[in-house]
């Protein structure tokens, strides 16, 4: 049952990022169907491979989705991503790039990039400018998709 969202606070637009490398096609969907009983997903990108950033472990799955909620970034994070990532068995230890069931980190908060990976790493870029190509790097002023487009 999808739970209904009762506020008065603005609809926020969010793109999270969902990864993978243990069981990454089942902790994906897994992912996406506890994420839409929480709150409304709007699109979603395709699901991309990439190689271990950081480790040796194995390759990973990654996607972003957009979703639309009245919740806040903290909100967000801490009521429905922690629990999420417990609940598919998420074990956090000092290697921060050990292989995972899923990691699910918020990208952007209505247009505001909340993780600078986005401008460097491919396995952020290409899946976000999927839902995001026009976000602007204040940086250089070149768009995300033009970003995501020089490092794949």
């Amino acid at each position: 049952m999808k739970s209904i969202e009762k506020n008065n606070n603005p609809l926020n637009r969010v793109v999270i990022l969902l990864g993978s490398n243990i069981q990454p096609a089942e902790n994906l969907r897994s992912a996406n169907e506890l994420l839409s009983t929480h709150i409304s997903i709007v699109s979603s990108s395709r699901v991309w491979e990439t190689t271990a950033v950081g480790s040796d472990g194995p390759n990973f799955l990654n996607q972003a989705i957009k979703v639309e909620t009245h919740r806040n970034a903290d909100e967000i994070k801490n009521e429905i991503i922690k629990g999420i990532e417990t609940e598919l068995g998420r074990v956090r230890t000092e290697d921060k790039n050990a292989p995972r069931t899923i990691d699910l980190d918020i990208i952007l908060f209505n247009e505001t990039v909340l993780d600078h990976a986005l401008w460097e790493k491919a396995f952020v870029a290409v899946p976000v400018a999927e839902l995001e190509p026009e976000i602007i790097n204040p940086d250089n002023q070149l768009t995300l998709a033009q970003i995501a487009g020089k490092l794949k």
